[in-house]
């Protein structure tokens, strides 16, 4: 039987920038058929992943998930509207650009969260599951990564209003960073220069985002925001142990 799982997000699910969490998901099952967590069966993922979307802007586009309902929906949002919380962040550009009507906050954030979770459950029979967020930079008690811990509690929240499944991904991250001890690498916000100049290294001169990491001294990052391949796997492990073991 194979298990139909729409990702909702943003760059990290589309995967331009970011190592592709939904691949690893997929080779997960395929590597390891009969692991007695497993389901028997395949999964197949399909991407709702949009460069810079805040939640606002994912719950314009719901209709295509719920067109053709999956078994199973994930959603990764929100990293775009914490770090809008953040000084140094062009908001008025990014307002600009992804058409929102109204300045994010982080009331705004959680409303458009719960309307995006609303709809899902009305409109589909699907097995749903909210991640918290990728940490974002990697100091931990740096302004930055506790923007994506309080926009991650937000998400605790309304995936608790609406009985969904919460999958602790920025959780994972921070144990992971702590066990790690990286170098205290201050967080710079990605402009799309240095976006633009991440990925010119990843096609042009085919470095991986494991070697631009590297050479960054970042652990789970390819620029403190995407996800180079150790942060991708915290992801695709957290949707398979919080949505997928649970299937039979």
């Amino acid at each position: 039987m194979t298990t139909r799982i729409a990702c909702l997000g943003d760059s990290i699910t589309r995967a331009q920038f970011s190592a592709d969490y939904l691949a690893l998901l997929g080779r997960r099952h395929r590597h390891d058929p009969h692991h007695r967590s497993h389901p028997p069966g395949d999964v197949h993922p399909t991407r709702f992943g949009v460069n810079g979307d805040f939640a606002h802007n994912l719950l314009q586009r719901l209709d295509a998930v719920v067109t053709n309902p999956p078994d199973v929906i994930t959603v990764l949002i929100g990293t775009n509207d914490a770090r809008a919380s953040l000084p140094g962040y062009p908001v008025e550009q990014a307002m600009k650009r992804k058409q929102l009507p109204e300045r994010p906050s982080p009331d705004w954030f959680q409303r458009c969260l719960s309307d995006v979770v609303a709809r899902l459950r009305a409109e589909t029979d699907a097995r749903i599951g909210l991640l918290s967020l990728p940490v974002l930079g990697q100091q931990l008690d740096g302004a930055a990564a506790q923007a994506s811990q309080a926009y991650s509690r937000m998400i605790a929240e309304v995936a608790a209003t609406h009985e969904v499944s919460y999958l602790p991904l920025h959780e994972r991250q921070t144990e992971e960073l702590r066990r790690a001890d990286p170098p205290p690498i201050p967080y710079r916000e990605a402009t799309p220069a240095a976006v633009i100049g991440v990925l010119a290294q990843h096609t042009l001169l085919r470095r991986s985002l494991d070697t631009i990491a590297r050479r960054r001294g970042l652990v789970l990052t390819t620029d403190h925001i995407h996800q180079n391949s150790r942060g991708a796997t915290l992801i695709a492990e957290a949707i398979d142990t919080g949505l997928l073991t649970q299937s039979t």
